[in-house]
């Protein structure tokens, strides 16, 4: 019984931002040209990595809602390294995140939050780029003929509608350009991008209703009396745990209240924001198993990292963050029914294979 009031909060808390995560996938999908995206982001550069962190950082969009846009921007020719520093750093960060970190924390911790997050997610990005480098699929010269022969137009070059050929990029700018379409982009979100992510988001979530009911209470005790192994406790919890950043704020400051280190209670706003069970499943299945090592070795190491770095900095300046938190328990008609319309969508398409092989029988 415990599993599915877990199962049912967790549905609660990141449904609202899973289906609003889609809306505006589809709804970039429609007004950003593919072009545009693998221009910026399709390089395996630096510069790509550099481009998607920034871009990420100011988006007020959580760990489950980044889930359709990065899907959405690896699907229009962003590089694996681009779509995973944006994959890190938007969670983490954002407008809503960065102005409630400095009412709890104050300006210095906030600059610290977002310039290790920051960082967090260029150095995954440059090392993916580097480390699990795209494979590019040999293309013909030719193209194939419509009645089965061959074309003697090259693949690389673009046409126009009346069928003439163009290689430049300008000539045919114009046939590229395309109305906005509210049924497109609501096509694009729900039934292309959630079909894609539907499996490991019902994994996730179930596993992530189980880790809910598998952590004690007593955490902030057991973190004190095991001091020296509060990092490792606080990473094993925050990975695989569904967090937004805003709402891990309150749960750090009890931390730290309680008698928690400051860099233990750090690691749990970088670490908890920046993953959990159904984002492990969806980067898995996007950018495969090496970026997913990628993902979770960069994010844990950098986070105990900077959390040191924060316990040093306390240490020396004997700061000590103090402040009253609130948080709103209760789920929402709003967060219900988009559980219940979630949920729907999923069963739909973990089914949708067993109907079409019983009306194929």
């Amino acid at each position: 019984m415990s599993f599915l009031t877990a199962l049912f909060e967790l549905s609660n808390a990141m449904a609202p931002y899973i289906l609003f995560g889609l809306l505006f996938a589809g709804i970039l999908h429609e007004l950003v040209p593919d072009t545009l995206v693998t221009k910026h982001l399709g390089r395996e550069s630096v510069g790509s990595v550099v481009k998607a962190t920034l871009f990420g950082v100011p988006l007020p969009v959580c760990s489950c809602g980044v889930i359709p846009l990065a899907t959405s921007i690896k699907k229009s020719g962003a590089s694996r390294g681009a779509t995973l520093s944006f994959l890190i750093s938007t969670p983490i960060t954002g407008v809503d995140s960065i102005l409630a970190t400095y009412g709890m924390f104050g300006w210095a911790f906030t600059i610290y939050r977002v310039i290790t997050s920051m960082v967090i997610a260029m150095v995954a990005g440059v090392l993916t780029n580097y480390m699990d480098k795209e494979v590019e699929q040999p293309k013909p010269l030719f193209s194939a003929a419509p009645q089965g022969g061959f074309s003697m137009t090259p693949l690389h070059a673009k046409t126009d509608e009346a069928g003439s050929c163009c290689s430049g990029g300008s000539c045919c700018e114009s046939t590229q350009k395309r109305g906005f379409s509210l049924r497109a982009a609501l096509h694009y979100a729900f039934i292309t991008l959630l079909g894609d992510i539907a499996k490991p988001l019902f994994w996730g979530l179930l596993i992530g209703a189980l880790i809910t009911v598998a952590i004690p209470e007593n955490l902030s005790a057991i973190l004190v009396e095991y001091a020296w192994l509060s990092y490792l406790i606080v990473i094993a919890i925050a990975v695989p745990m569904y967090v937004c950043a805003t709402a891990s704020l309150p749960i750090a400051a009890a931390l730290m209240l309680s008698g928690v280190s400051a860099g233990a209670a750090f690691v749990f706003l970088s670490a908890g924001p920046a993953t959990n069970t159904v984002t492990i499943g969806v980067v898995k299945k996007m950018l495969g198993s090496k970026s997913l090592s990628i993902y979770l070795g960069t994010i844990i190491a950098g986070s105990i990292l900077f959390g040191l770095g924060l316990d040093y900095i306390f240490d020396i300046s004997d700061i000590d963050p103090k402040s009253l938190v609130h948080m709103d328990e209760e789920a929402g008609l709003i967060a219900m029914a988009s559980s219940t319309v979630l949920w729907g969508f999923v069963g739909y398409f973990l089914l949708k294979p067993l109907l079409e092989n019983k009306g194929n029988l």
